[in-house]
Order: C-alpha cells, then structure tokens, then sequence
C-alpha cells in the first residue's frame, strides 16, 4: 500500500492540487492528511471540500481547532493576538460552510489503525499533547518514550512544517513538512510516499513546484494583507515576514 502523507495546507488549493497529481501518478492509494488544513490560504472551503471528496483520512490540526471555536473566542482572541492572527482565524472561518466547519469539529486529534500488521498512528502535532510539537531536533530520549507510550510502528505527524524521518526503538517518526505552507525558506510543497507494501517499508519526501500566482491572486482579491502573499511566496513564517 502506497500512501500519501502530508499536512500543514493552510487552505492553499494550487498546492493540493499539484501534491494529488503527483501522487496519483506514484501510484498513491490513499491521501493521509495529518491536520491544520485551513489558516492564511484563501481557499479554506475549496480545500476541506477536495479532501472530503478524495476521502481523505484527515486528524483535526490545531489551527483547526482554532478556527471552528473562533465563534466562542473571538473577542478574547481580538484582544490577544495580533491583528494579522486574528484575521486569518476570522476570515477562514467566515468563509467555510457549516458543513464544512461541522467536517473540521468532528476530526479526531489522533487516529489508530493497523495496516498490513502494523500499528499506525497519525496525529497532527505529539502524541497526547494538544500544542507540542515534534521537530527535526527532538532529543531521541524523548521519542523513544513516546514510542514505549504509544506502542506503534509508525507515528505520523505534523505541525512542525519540517520534513524527516527517524527511527527509534524500532519505530518511524514521520512528518511530511508542510504542504501549502512551508516555513524553510524554499515555498515548494512538501508533502511524502509512504510505501507499506514491502516488508521493509520505505518514505520517499517530495518537493514540487506549484502555482503560487494563483494563490497570490486570490488573496489579493479577496483583499487579505500583503505578509500573507509574502508567507506564500517566500515560504517564510508569520513572524518573519512582518
């Protein structure tokens, strides 16, 4: 079974769209989508709908979560975050349909399952933690006991916006970096192959180009501020680009 792995969309369709044409074509049987599928990109409903009907198998990210209790939180939030935070959350949330924000509220933080006899288990940011997050630079103390925690082969993540892969204590650390919106400098997608056909199972991450300029445009017509082009654009964080 060849699966692909990615997460971190913040509503960029362009990106979307060229991750499942590539995948489609590396043979991929499944989409594994490991949350924070909307947040800065202006196509928060055209992305949790591409999902919906590509039956993806999708854990609720934390801007996620955010954005479907933006309604409760919002004026704690507007005294809280800065201005561009909070109308990120804002917009996304004016713009999904309830069925969309419905879809989002009921996705599960982690998921288990066994595939081909082995334990999987996919979450968005650490096992059993609502904000950590597991790096690239996790010591390998600490994901050794998680891995004695969580007792599963493959621990899938995201949140990071960092591509790699460890193994510990005879289980694999994955994360796929971010798909729409990286934070290395280089604004490719990110996304992974996950091959569990062979006994030996095998990543192989890829970076593709996408149409950026078409994002770009849709922010700009919908009268979002310039930093979140310039996120987008330069693959380069919120804090960065202010």
């Amino acid at each position: 079974m060849r699966v692909a792995l990615l997460s971190d969309l913040h509503a960029n369709l362009p990106a979307l769209e060229a991750i499942l044409a590539h995948a489609l074509q590396e043979g991929a049987e499944a989409i594994w989508n490991l949350g924070d599928i909307v947040g800065y990109g202006p196509f928060p409903e055209e992305v949790v709908r591409c999902l919906r009907e590509r039956d993806a198998l999708s854990t609720l990210g934390r801007y996620d979560r955010q954005v479907v209790r933006f309604k409760k939180r919002k004026e704690k939030w507007h005294r809280k975050k800065a201005f561009e935070e909070y109308l990120a959350l804002e917009w996304a949330y004016d713009q999904l349909s309830g069925k969309s924000r419905k879809y989002l509220y009921f996705l599960s933080r982690e998921i288990r399952m066994e595939v081909r006899g082995r334990r999987v288990l996919l979450t968005h940011g650490s096992p059993g933690a609502d904000d950590g997050y597991i790096t690239a630079d996790t010591p390998e103390k600490q994901l050794a006991k998680i891995t004695r925690e969580v007792k599963a082969e493959f621990i899938l993540c995201g949140g990071s916006h960092e591509s790699f892969a460890h193994s510990v204590e005879g289980a694999w650390f994955i994360s796929p970096g971010s798909a729409g919106l990286p934070r290395d400098g280089d604004p490719r997608a990110a996304y992974s192959i996950l091959d569990l056909t062979a006994a030996e199972s095998q990543v192989f991450p890829y970076r593709l180009e996408y149409d950026v300029e078409r994002l770009v445009a849709e922010l700009d017509r919908q009268k979002l501020p310039e930093t979140f082009a310039r996120m987008f654009r330069e693959g380069r964080p919120l804090d960065v680009v202010l």
